[in-house]
């Protein structure tokens, strides 16, 4: 039997998703727990792998097995032994062919930005801080550049694997809530570090740093050495992922929590 979870988690905790030898990720954390309720070896697909730091509301996994055990088992059986920074939000058996990464349509993130003179002590790991304050306006202005299928090389780590830096931004959007500013980008995939670049480069238009038509210039040099730093994982949340209707997934509300539906 095959099933899918939804799973958030505060990827502060964590080195990464993805399994690592040397340090603690958030596969070998869920796949441990996975495998005692299971009673055999449970190895899971996800639909985005988060770096270091990276936090997930609407991450999507699916794995199968050969023991039958209730929906029940796969969220509150599974909740009683992860540690805080884990949770299973739901569960549902699906068929063979779904698989979490590839039958996966579109990603969307959000990034949180604490607008602020003074540095937050609350969700400090969970919120990106500027003390700048930021034109939205012109952060928006910016963003008219990046929807549709581009090559987005300037905004792809130099470690990516990615055999095409060609991607399809669906939608990107700037908006403040009071002292936070929200980035939320969705996409069919992202490059490694592709969000995180891109934010980096909206806050420089926001600082007043660059002026926005600087952004068509940075999309059309594709040069990653042409924009600038890569932005700080604190803040950086997978909130959703899109999949055919076929698989009829739940969807349930997007994160952070303290953010108002969109």
């Amino acid at each position: 039997m095959k099933f899918a979870l939804g799973i958030e988690y505060d990827g502060s905790q964590f080195y990464g998703w993805q399994r690592q030898s040397h340090a603690v990720s958030v596969q070998q954390t869920l796949e441990k727990v996975l495998s005692n309720i299971a009673d055999e070896s449970v190895q899971v697909n996800c639909a985005g792998r988060t770096d270091t730091g990276v936090h997930a509301t609407g991450q999507v996994v699916d794995f199968s097995i050969s023991n039958e055990r209730p929906l029940k088992a796969w969220t509150m059986g599974a909740n009683t032994q992860l540690p805080d920074s884990v949770a299973v939000r739901w569960a549902q058996q699906v068929p063979d062919d779904f698989h979490a990464r590839f039958s996966a349509t579109a990603r969307r993130y959000r990034y949180i930005i604490a607008n602020t003179h003074a540095r937050p002590a609350i969700m400090h790991k969970g919120l990106t801080w500027c003390r700048q304050p930021l034109d939205i306006e012109a952060m928006n202005l910016a963003c008219q550049y990046f929807p549709g299928e581009k090559n987005f090389a300037s905004f792809q780590a130099s470690s990516c694997q990615s055999r095409t830096s060609f991607r399809f931004i669906e939608h990107l959007r700037v908006e403040r809530y009071g002292q936070y500013i929200v980035i939320d980008i969705k996409a069919n995939a992202f490059l490694h570090h592709m969000v995180r670049n891109i934010a980096g480069t909206l806050i420089e238009v926001g600082r007043g740093i660059k002026p926005y038509t600087w952004v068509k210039e940075l999309i059309e040099a594709e040069d990653r050495n042409k924009a600038p730093a890569t932005a700080s994982p604190n803040g950086l949340y997978l909130i959703d992922v899109d999949y055919p209707q076929q698989f009829d997934l739940p969807r349930l509300p997007v994160g952070p929590v303290f953010l108002p539906e969109k």
